[in-house]
């Protein structure tokens, strides 16, 4: 078994710690946790920030897992020591530069991963112990360094001892040793291109250095590519292109600068880990920092803690678990449930780490879906796009979520970029339109762009356009070869209701539909294309149409509901006045819903299935209004309600409350509806506020309501089914009060 030494630190750090090592516990590893102290609390305490027994216990075991670490110049450093410290010759060092001399840390290992999807991933491995970050840092010059710089203008302008120098150490020692372990590493992740990073164009002689060490060793490693760019250059390339590299190696200072730039790629130093890896141990971080003015607060991303730990793991020759909460991680990534601040989420710390380790079963699954509508008279307003709606709810039924839609106009720059950007983020992207007959086409050009593909021509696709014209006497033309290119290797969908054949690409885990505009050619094929997708997990849907209450006066209710069951429910609001719709969508399968979520929307529920309050009223079958007087809305309600025919015989009386005249909105209307029906009198109370004109419908619809559910035998009236709401526990009556309910 190994043994690992944890050391929290400072800030944030015991926080993510005690967050993730719980996790890490639970998994049953083959690892012993054997924790210490470090940082700025033992530095101002003892005045040393690594104590003696944490060195023993870095000798006595394997690696080491640190929190983080506060570091702070000299002043600070002085000033926060214990009063009898003070003055006595103490020199603050950090324990990461101490940690790195000591035990010969010579690379930092920075993955740099996509981690909402798998469009990128390489290593940034930076040298520690020389370059511009040996500590050969002078102000004030002695004779034999301003030898050396005295010819420079300003150095004499300015005499010696008003100059600062720094030298970049680069031994021969130090290159060979950084640029084969950078070599192993690429071979043992099955990297293909090493990239070094330096200013050659500047720094001529220590880069002709570093050029020729590395073109001596690379003939060690004949399958790894390698090159060298200047820093800058390569800087730009990591955004722009990150699925370009697989290992950077730098000396220090590019290296420091260069990481920092990948935690960024990759989307933010909460996503970060690193390894510092030499001849006498190792030890590893997440990037973040100790964060002081966030400690105690609980909203650090524990996930570059995790990924850490990952990172960790696998230097430890544990590669199943480590690629297990690497999964972990981006399946919450990117289901954005249960993310902390920094990636968009309201989760604290420990709600983040929960959701982790309820993914390290696999419980947590998301197939993601974009659509893209294609056309400038989309974007006009001159068309509706009515086909975007279809197919999101085609994708959705087929258990995608569809995470973005979007609109771009017939430009094949606008087409590209839309496309390109979610290829490797979702499963299934499908483009909508722009397939025109001739020139106009542009789409499936951005398309193949996007994909990386060029077109080839169909002869089966070319043979159907031709069959299609000619069966309308319509001349075939030479441009009309346009809509028989493809990008190279897609499956074709043929057209049945026109000429313009769709396609599927697959590239970079994603599924590509491109697909004409006329919703008569679109929506079939989109039909079957949707229905050939691989399974996803289908999701079930309960739905709630309510009436008398907003989102705001229910909410935490729900909120606190569900919260047992964590991020296998999703919620969602609809407000279609005068109703507020309320889905609660889980995967396939799922446990029931708490029977308290029935206690809390019970009392306001119209219908389960979307029908509103006259829709209700009608399903009850055929009754005889035999009195209505109502003294507001009733001739909504009547026209509402239309031909009862004959049946049972219901008589309804209404009134209505409210302050100022009938043109006068504000304040709220206190509703009240005595329903007689088969010998039995019900009362049922709601009060809305006074908004508009509209409140008519809201009137009506309660009106309905309350007729509903007076023919409903088995229903209990609202004051009765909001008094059994409220012993049970619920926040809310079915009879809100004006100063509870809010639009």
């Amino acid at each position: 078994m190994k043994s690992v030494a944890v050391l929290p630190g400072d800030g944030i750090g015991p926080e993510v710690v005690s967050a993730v090592l719980p996790v890490l516990d639970r998994m049953g590893l083959p690892l012993e946790f054997r924790f210490g102290e470090v940082g700025w609390t033992s530095w101002c305490e003892t005045g040393n920030a690594v104590p003696q027994s944490t060195w023993d216990l870095l000798a006595e075991t394997d690696t080491c897992l640190l929190g983080a670490i506060t570091s702070k110049p000299l002043r600070e450093a002085e000033a926060e020591l214990a009063e009898h410290l003070r003055g006595t010759g103490l020199r603050y060092v950090s324990p990461v530069v101490q940690l790195r001399q000591k035990l010969s840390l010579y690379a930092n290992v920075r993955p740099v991963a996509d981690v909402h999807a798998d469009r990128f991933a390489f290593s940034v491995i930076r040298e520690n112990t020389e370059g511009l970050y040996a500590g050969l840092d002078f102000h004030g010059l002695g004779p034999a360094l301003w030898d050396v710089v005295k010819d420079h203008p300003n150095a004499a302008a300015t005499g010696p001892e008003l100059t600062s120098a720094t030298l970049r150490l680069q031994t021969q020692f130090g290159i060979d040793r950084l640029l084969r372990f950078g070599f192993e590493h690429a071979r043992q992740n099955g990297y293909r291109l090493l990239s070094l990073a330096d200013k050659p164009n500047v720094l001529r002689e220590s880069s002709n250095h570093l050029r020729g060490r590395l073109e001596l060793i690379s003939q060690e490693y004949p399958e790894i590519e390698t090159e060298i760019l200047n820093v800058d250059a390569l800087a730009l390339w990591m955004v722009r292109r990150p699925e370009r590299f697989g290992v950077i190696v730098a000396e220090n200072m590019f290296g420091d600068i260069l990481s920092d730039l990948g935690a960024g790629v990759m989307g933010g130093l909460g996503l970060a880990p690193s390894g510092n890896i030499g001849e006498h141990g190792s030890y590893f971080e997440p990037v973040h920092g100790s964060a002081p003015s966030m400690a105690g607060r609980q909203k650090a991303n524990p996930m570059a803690l995790f990924l850490t730990a990952s990172q960790l793991l696998r230097h430890l020759d544990l590669p199943a678990p480590a690629e297990q909460i690497r999964s972990a991680v981006r399946a919450v990534a990117r289901a954005r449930r249960a993310v902390t601040y920094d990636l968009g989420g309201t989760a604290t710390t420990p709600v983040a780490a929960a959701a982790v380790e309820k993914a390290l079963s696999g419980t947590v699954e998301v197939r993601q879906a974009t659509v893209i509508a294609v056309g400038d008279e989309l974007l006009s307003g001159a068309i509706a796009d009515t086909n975007s709606t279809a197919v999101s709810k085609l994708l959705d039924q087929a258990g995608y979520q569809v995470r973005s839609r979007a609109t771009v106009g017939d430009t094949l720059a606008d087409i590209q970029d839309a496309v390109r950007a979610r290829i490797g983020v979702d499963e299934v992207v499908a483009v909508l339109g722009g397939l025109g007959p001739t020139s106009d086409d542009v789409t499936r050009d951005g398309v193949a762009a996007a994909c990386g593909l060029p077109l080839e021509f169909s002869e089966q696709a070319w043979q159907a356009v031709c069959a299609r014209l000619e069966s309308f006497n319509l001349p075939v033309h030479e441009d009309n070869r346009r809509q028989a290119q493809f990008p190279v290797g897609a499956e074709l969908l043929p057209n049945a209701n026109g000429t313009a054949w769709g396609a599927r690409v697959e590239v970079s885990g994603t599924t590509v539909l491109m697909l004409p505009g006329p919703p008569k050619e679109c929506l079939p094929m989109a039909e079957n294309a949707v229905a050939a997708l691989p399974g996803a997990t289908r999701s079930e849907s309960s739905r709630w149409r309510l009436l008398g209450v907003i989102e705001g006066d229910i909410a935490a209710d729900v909120d606190a509901v569900l919260a047992p069951i964590g991020d296998q429910a999703r919620v969602s609001y609809l407000w279609s006045y005068p109703y507020v719709d309320v889905t609660v969508s889980r995967p396939a399968g799922s446990a029931p819903l708490p029977e308290g979520l029935e206690r809390v929307l019970g009392p306001h529920t119209v219908s389960r299935d979307g029908r509103d309050a006259f829709a209700e009223l009608a399903a009850g079958g055929p009754f005889t209004l035999s009195t209505v007087d109502l003294d507001f809305a009733e001739k909504e309600f009547l026209s509402g309600v239309g031909d009862t025919g004959t049946g049972p015989e219901l008589s309804i009386t209404g009134g209505a409350e409210w302050s100022g005249g009938p043109t006068e909105f504000s304040g709220t209307l206190a509703l009240t509806a005595e329903v007689t029906s088969g010998g039995r009198t019900s009362t049922y109370q709601l009060s809305v506020p006074k908004r508009g004109p509209e409140v008519a419908d809201n009137a009506a619809a309660f009106f309905a309501w309350s007729a509903a559910r007076a023919l409903n035998e088995g229903e209990k009236p609202m004051s009765e089914l909001a008094s059994e709401s409220l012993s049970t526990g619920s926040a809310r009556s079915a009879a809100p009060s004006a100063s509870e309910v809010r639009r």
